[in-house]
């Protein structure tokens, strides 16, 4: 059985653009399962945590002097904060609850955890004095 529409005026195209269907809207909304931003945000703040701990320790307590290693693992270090409070910031906003915006929180997230690795490694390998940079 074939159904045959009826023709479309010209008018009905620009009406759609400019209201769109608030049911179709709905529908592109995916909301996120319960308990995914809750378990996001803590584990963003467990690592902001340890970050700023790991941050404090290695400018303020570790003995000796700074290098060029050194002060790369301490920007690194910096760089990964600066990522995990954003990552914060934005898993705590309301729209956070549609998984596209979810998504891109995950994204900063994990570019926060690969400069955190990278600037513990790096100041590791800078104490044990690996790299005379």
């Amino acid at each position: 059985m074939k159904m045959i529409y009826p023709p479309k005026r010209p008018d009905d195209d620009r009406q759609e653009a400019i209201e769109p269907d608030p049911q179709a809207i709905k529908a592109r909304r995916v909301p996120l399962p319960t308990g995914y931003r809750q378990g996001v945000i803590s584990a963003i703040t467990v690592l902001l945590g340890f970050s700023l701990l790991f941050l404090r320790y290695w400018n303020f307590e570790a003995e000796g002097g700074w290098s060029g290693a050194s002060i790369l693992a301490t920007l690194l270090l910096a760089l990964a904060i600066v990522l995990q409070l954003l990552a914060l910031w934005r898993s705590l906003l309301p729209r956070d609850d549609d998984e596209p915006v979810y998504q891109v929180t995950l994204r900063w997230f994990l570019a926060s955890i690969i400069a955190l690795i990278a600037g513990v490694l790096l100041a590791g390998l800078s104490a044990s004095h690996v790299f005379n940079i």
